[in-house]
């Protein structure tokens, strides 16, 4: 089993409707201290955010948080992460996390997860990138994004390859294990990495 220094996560500022959501969110947050890999994530408080910050923490692991300033009010910044980036913008937010994390995991989330995980998928397909790319898709939340993204490559607007680089698992140990086994791959992308979108 490999592993990453740290693995950056996306998901959302709210908790959403389902327990579920929580659940998989500390699931993963064990497993990333189980495995000795730190977090980088969106440095806020609230919803599968905190959730997953303070299951961090709680269980000794390390946990860098990125927000910008602007965000203070709407977005509650977490008072004791291991470190705390405070940047001017979202986009240098997202900078920062690309350049602090070894791969990239998507938990539900609303429009900021959708966004940093399609800029995310974008730059594996242009090639700025070669780091593993995966989605907890926590009780078929993702489905309908995999539908269009299938869509996409049948319409001719994104490479099959693109997609297939994308690892796609419902257990976060599944999840890292075969992010694992995709970046121990030339370039760090595959063809066969987790299941199929």
């Amino acid at each position: 089993m490999g592993g990453f220094g740290r693995v950056c996560v996306f998901l959302g500022s709210q908790v959403g409707r389902s327990p579920r959501y929580a659940e998989a969110t500390e699931a993963l947050a064990a497993e990333l201290v189980r495995r000795g890999t730190g977090l980088v994530y969106g440095g806020g408080a609230v919803g599968l955010m905190g959730v997953l910050a303070d299951a961090v923490m709680a269980a000794g692991g390390t946990v860098d948080g990125v927000i910008p300033r602007g965000l203070f009010e709407r977005e509650v910044e977490h008072p004791a992460l291991t470190t705390l980036h405070k940047v001017g913008s979202m986009h240098e937010r997202k900078a920062t996390m690309y350049q602090l994390g070894d791969a990239f995991v998507a938990l539900p989330g609303g429009l900021g997860t959708l966004e940093e995980l399609a800029e995310t998928l974008t730059w594996v397909q242009i090639g700025l990138h070669a780091k593993p790319v995966g989605i907890l898709d926590v009780g078929g939340f993702y489905a309908p994004l995999r539908g269009f993204l299938e869509h996409t490559v049948a319409e001719g607007f994104t490479k099959a390859a693109s997609l297939e680089a994308v690892v796609v698992e419902e257990d976060p140990g599944q999840l890292l294990d075969r992010m694992a086994e995709v970046a121990a791959r030339v370039g760090g992308v595959t063809e066969t990495a987790g299941r199929p979108l």
